[in-house]
């Protein structure tokens, strides 16, 4: 029975009902691995983020009462060769304090870096999304108007356009699904950024603000972070790959599983010899791509090395910078960029190729022949 001040000690909800909280002292005092085990099993079904990964398709389901035992089981793992337990005791904290480390700290650290690592675009849009409707002007918070020190998870919170009224309603969750589909599916952006230079763009933080208003404005309603994340990333080509493995016959020590050989998925001398034909091909629309860029300027010259400029930093080099980065280098408006940028796009949706590989030899063959053509406008204009 809990003294009146152990009773006040005990963590309790925002409706001020007590969080329930492990025996952490008692049972690593006793080296109770079973009680041990038990209570992190309970951290990680409780967990919201383990709940949302689960979800998603990233637990696999064992049954009623296993779908989370391989994670328990990684969570102690760690914990034990962190030596966390031990710090525990010699720190002398209290239940709470560890209940709170490994559910706040550990368990999250745990899955956020897998996620990271499964889904590298989808996590890192999230989080974009997230630090724009927090920082932009355009955007402000409805959940504690007449209350600004309300404290609510980040993804709970209501955002909406910063130019509605504080008393705006919401909709169903069901309408705004229905509502976000009139929103255009907006184009990939190639160029790759990043430390090591291997992470595409995807969307550029101006162009991500600006599909995050066509968002709302669809809606039109205020909608928690959560939900937001989902609505803006169904509109943008996120592409998280990441490699299964298939095992192989004669490698398994399941002696039940079937064995099977991976089919040979090596082109045949005809399906070479077309590709070769095809790459030769789609070396040539380079020439035709560069004359209807020039025909798009009506042959002015300037109109079209600037074009080519545009071309060169927008989607040609990996360190061009953003598009008003581009439009002040080369002393132009941004609109004029954006409109040079829509001409380029249109021209090449016109292309069609019929493998990747033929894309690849276009981009190279296009690459070399305008970074030639703008070494050439340079050193005349340099003379």
């Amino acid at each position: 029975m809990h003294s009146p001040k152990e009773k006040d000690a005990q963590p309790r909800s925002s409706s001020g009902k007590p969080i329930k909280v492990g025996k952490w002292t008692e049972s690593l005092k006793n080296s109770d691995v079973n009680q041990i085990w038990t209570e992190l099993h309970r951290i990680v079904s409780s967990h919201p983020l383990v709940r949302a990964s689960r979800r998603a398709g990233f637990l696999v389901e064992e049954g009623k009462y296993n779908a989370y035992t391989d994670l328990t089981q990684e969570l102690f793992v760690a914990l034990l060769a962190k030596d966390r337990f031990q710090h525990y005791l010699e720190t002398g904290m209290t239940d709470v304090e560890v209940e709170a480390e490994i559910s706040q700290i550990e368990l999250t650290n745990m899955l956020t870096s897998e996620l990271r690592k499964r889904y590298p675009e989808s996590y890192r849009l999230a989080r974009r999304i997230s630090t724009l409707v927090q920082t932009s002007h355009r955007f402000k918070r409805f959940d504690n108007q007449g209350n600004p020190e309300a404290h609510r998870r980040l993804a709970d919170r209501l955002y909406g356009l910063s130019a509605w009224p504080n008393e705006k309603p919401t909709r169903d969750g069901q309408e705004m699904d229905e509502r976000v589909r009139s929103v255009a599916f907006f184009g990939r952006d190639t160029r790759m950024v990043g430390c090591t230079g291997d992470a595409q763009i995807v969307i550029s933080n101006l162009e991500l603000e600006k599909l995050i208003v066509r968002v709302f404005k669809a809606i039109d309603s205020p909608v928690d972070v959560r939900s937001l994340r989902s609505f803006v990333m169904s509109r943008l080509p996120i592409m998280d790959i990441h490699l299964v493995p298939v095992g192989g016959s004669g490698e398994s020590d399941d002696d039940e599983r079937v064995p099977f050989e991976i089919a040979d998925n090596r082109e045949t001398p005809e399906q070479d010899l077309l590709r070769v034909e095809g790459e030769a091909a789609a070396i040539g629309y380079v020439s035709d791509f560069l004359a209807n860029l020039h025909r798009s300027v009506r042959g002015k010259q300037k109109q079209y090395d600037r074009m080519l400029s545009i071309l060169w930093h927008c989607y040609l080099t990996s360190d061009g910078g953003t598009q008003l980065e581009v439009a002040e280098m080369l002393g132009v408006s941004d609109s004029l960029v954006s409109d040079y940028r829509k001409r380029i796009e249109s021209n090449l949706q016109q292309l069609a190729f019929a493998g990747v590989n033929e894309a690849r030899q276009f981009e190279k063959a296009l690459k070399n022949h305008v970074k030639e053509l703008i070494g050439s406008v340079e050193a005349v204009v340099s003379q």
